[in-house]
């Protein structure tokens, strides 16, 4: 069923939240990718002492390449799993010539929704999963395994975020390449991890909203200081409204709250040795049930700040894929 089901999303066409014309790609294929499901003790650690299970993920051919080796971005989905921005963003690349990897993180592991239980999976679960895919499309022979990008949002977005940390890529990326950008949306930035501030090298582009109240802008704004003082190439795009899951085609105006959803907007969580992160307002080990998280975050769209994203997108790859 489940390959059914991500069939089915590989072959649907959507229109984008512009009215632009459908984009539809002349060909789909469906990869079972072996992973991992660890702790995110067990991924700062090096770990692989968890339980084997295959993700799954769509690549989606376009209609018109840029070049004879194809780019690809990877789009990582957030804790309500594969929704209408995936979809969004993917025919919008496929009419720019890009190749699209949508990675499925949540049904080869029984679930669908994670935004009331945040613990049912590691947060660097994401970045893991794509590592591996990397792998194996890492040696596909229509695809540019120099020109992966890697554009997460949400919990996908904080995955995209600390994949370029060169310390993870040390220790998990075994593909023979490295993410040629990092787009992360709306992430999570409350916690930090030991040498997060020395990455591959690769540009990083944040894009967040000045109202997210599930992942503050705040802690992004901070974490894009350390960078910066630190030489890495990162940006962030600030949008005026742009709450969270902005570029949604089907989220709400005016946003609404996400039922019961955990948001650690209020916590700071600092891995103070390897593998332990602690919640520095108890100086304990970070869990879900600290006073820090709370609820009921609010999600809703913005498709001014959705198409001001884009089209600074796609000048940014534009660049990135000219040579």
């Amino acid at each position: 069923m489940k390959y059914l089901l991500i069939a089915l999303l590989a072959t649907a066409s959507f229109c984008s939240q512009a009215g632009t014309d459908i984009v539809y790609s002349p060909r789909s294929e469906i990869y079972s990718i072996p992973s991992l499901t660890i702790s995110d003790k067990q991924f700062l650690l090096g770990d692989k002492n968890g339980k084997e299970v295959m993700v799954n993920g769509i690549l989606r051919f376009p209609p018109k390449p840029v070049g004879q080796k194809i780019p690809v971005v990877f789009l990582v989905h957030g804790s309500s799993g594969m929704g209408a921005n995936i979809d969004y963003w993917s025919n919008h690349f496929l009419g720019q010539g890009y190749a699209t990897f949508s990675l499925d993180g949540f049904t080869g592991r029984g679930l669908t929704i994670v935004g009331p239980n945040q613990a049912l999976l590691g947060r660097l679960s994401l970045a893991l999963d794509s590592f591996k895919a990397m792998e194996i499309l890492a040696k596909h022979p229509r695809l540019d395994s120099n020109k992966f990008v890697m554009m997460g949002f949400s919990r996908g977005g904080q995955a995209a975020l600390f994949a370029g940390v060169e310390r993870f890529n040390r220790m998990w990326n075994k593909s023979g390449t490295v993410f040629a950008a990092h787009i992360p949306f709306y992430a999570d930035c409350v916690t930090s991890y030991i040498d997060d501030t020395k990455t591959t090298g690769k540009p990083i582009q944040l894009h967040h909203g000045i109202t997210d109240d599930y992942n503050p802008i705040t802690a992004c704004r901070d974490y894009v200081g350390k960078l910066k003082a630190a030489n890495q190439n990162v940006e962030m795009f600030e949008y005026d409204f742009g709450p969270h899951a902005f570029d949604s085609p089907l989220g709400a105006i005016p946003p609404v709250a996400s039922k019961d959803a955990q948001t650690v907007r209020s916590c700071r969580i600092v891995e103070k040795t390897a593998g332990n992160l602690i919640n520095t307002q108890t100086n304990q080990e970070f869990k879900y049930s600290d006073a820090c998280v709370e609820l009921n975050p609010h999600v809703g769209k913005d498709d001014d700040a959705t198409q001001k994203a884009t089209r600074t997108i796609d000048a940014f790859l534009a660049n990135l894929f000219k040579s």
